[in-house]
């Protein structure tokens, strides 16, 4: 888009850009999303920007009234398989926070300053600004969702310091950590020293995971439903009201999350344990992953809609979502060893919950811990995944992920491909078997119309 058809979506006020792109006015000094309903700017005053980050760093702050921190995440970044995208995907995964941009930039395989600049040439900042956005966001939400002492939630929103923290809220949101607790009416729990677990913790963490367009939940938590696996997930209550709730193994700690079906206006309630508030923001994005809440349903569904025989399953399941994984290399194991025998693994290896809830009583058993599992083919996976040799992080480059799996005996093309659509997030598989294969090759020419989201074309015909 050229700026001025972003001023023509800001004009109109176009929800389908939120995330997409940000807009500053220069006489207020203030950022919003393309559909905050304040009153339109003049072209004149208006500054566009591809990133939070960007708008932050060129010294404007937050609107209070359409929250653009809290947008959904730009569909880019699990379309884009370049370096640019991998960051993305590992920025939001807290990596710059647990590693540095040194650690961003190796597992990346460039330098620091190569991935500064090109960071900074497309996004209009580098990897710290990125990084403190969205640290900042995280701390807004446990400030105004939770009573967490403040400073608990500085460190565990991923800050080096409490002086940095306050320094940060007061220039993002031109207001004290204090003032924008008082003004969303959540009373702390004490002072807290930042040391140990409080009290207020024993509640969850309340989340709004925001999305975009039409959101089709019954499908996705249809498919959460037939592959839940006992003591690991479970699915509670009537379709349409349903809540999915699972462990999660995280860099600090584990959680347990819970995400309900029935959505609102732009996004689906949840609710985090954690034990370890440092894994919120990595909580969140895996979160977000698994229920695919920053895909653009405006740009698949037209695009799929143009086919006539995938046009009349996309006008009956409007907002279709392609679900990721939660864990990577937990996926992968699942999807060679199918559910049956991934039950198994949980009650022989897996690791026992300190407060088990409910029926959930185990996390998913880590790859280190299937090396000396019976099933070679299983075997052979896992020590590949402890050893590296094969990646599944949000970084990974998903052409080398995929070669390395099909080079494992054992691992058929399908595997491999699937593996690369739910674990690698990819918006553009068409695993082998499930479509290419089936429908001989009079598919093809039609499967490269359907790019670049042909995952979902698979998942309208999985769901017919």
């Amino acid at each position: 888009m050229d700026e001025e058809s972003k001023y023509e979506a800001v004009t109109s006020r176009d929800a389908r850009f939120d995330g997409e792109f940000f807009f500053a006015v220069a006489t207020t000094g203030i950022y919003c999303r393309p559909s905050c309903p304040a009153v339109t700017p003049k072209r004149a005053n208006v500054r566009f920007y591809p990133t939070a980050a960007a708008a932050q760093a060129n010294g404007f702050r937050a609107c209070r009234r359409c929250r653009p921190d809290a947008v959904p995440g730009s569909a880019d970044w699990n379309a884009r398989a370049d370096v640019v995208g991998r960051a993305m995907r590992m920025i939001g995964d807290g990596i710059v926070d647990r590693e540095g941009v040194p650690g961003l930039a190796g597992r990346l395989g460039y330098s620091t300053r190569q991935v500064q600049r090109q960071l900074t040439a497309e996004l209009g900042a580098g990897p710290v600004a990125l990084a403190r956005a969205q640290r900042a966001h995280t701390a807004r939400v446990l400030l105004q969702t939770t009573a967490l002492p403040v400073t608990e939630i500085a460190f565990a929103s991923g800050f080096a310091s409490v002086r940095q923290f306050n320094d940060t809220i007061r220039q993002i949101y031109a207001r004290t950590p204090t003032l924008l607790r008082k003004e969303s009416g959540t009373r702390t729990a004490g002072t807290g020293s930042g040391r140990g677990p409080s009290p207020a913790r024993a509640a969850g963490i309340p989340l709004r995971l925001a999305y975009r367009g039409v959101y089709a939940a019954k499908e996705v938590f249809d498919l959460l439903a037939s592959e839940a696996v006992p003591r690991v997930e479970e699915m509670a209550g009537e379709p349409g009201a349903r809540t999915y709730r699972r462990t999660l193994r995280l860099p600090y700690g584990t959680a347990i999350a819970a995400v309900d079906e029935a959505p609102h206006r732009g996004w689906l309630d949840a609710r985090i344990h954690l034990t370890d508030l440092r894994d919120l923001t990595t909580a969140v994005q895996r979160l977000r992953r698994l229920f695919d809440l920053d895909a653009d349903p405006y740009a698949v569904d037209e695009r799929l809609a143009a086919d006539p025989e995938l046009a009349p399953l996309v006008a009956a399941r409007p907002g279709l979502r392609s679900p990721g994984a939660a864990d990577p290399d937990e996926f992968a194991v699942r999807a060679v060893v199918g559910p049956e025998a991934a039950a198994g693994l949980v009650e022989t290896y897996g690791k026992v919950l300190d407060q088990p809830c409910g029926t959930l009583t185990h996390v998913f058993p880590e790859p280190g811990a299937l090396t000396g599992a019976e099933d070679p083919v299983l075997r052979t996976l896992a020590t590949a995944l402890a050893d590296g040799v094969v990646r599944l992080d949000p970084g990974a480059d998903r052409d080398e992920a995929e070669r390395a799996l099909r080079a494992l005996p054992g691992i058929t093309a399908r595997t491999a491909g699937l593996i690369r659509m739910r674990a690698l997030g990819d918006p553009d598989v068409a695993p082998d078997g499930a479509e290419s294969e089936a429908a001989g090759e009079r598919s093809e020419p039609r499967a490269a119309a359907w790019r670049p989201w042909r995952s979902y074309a698979v998942r309208h015909r999985s769901a017919a």
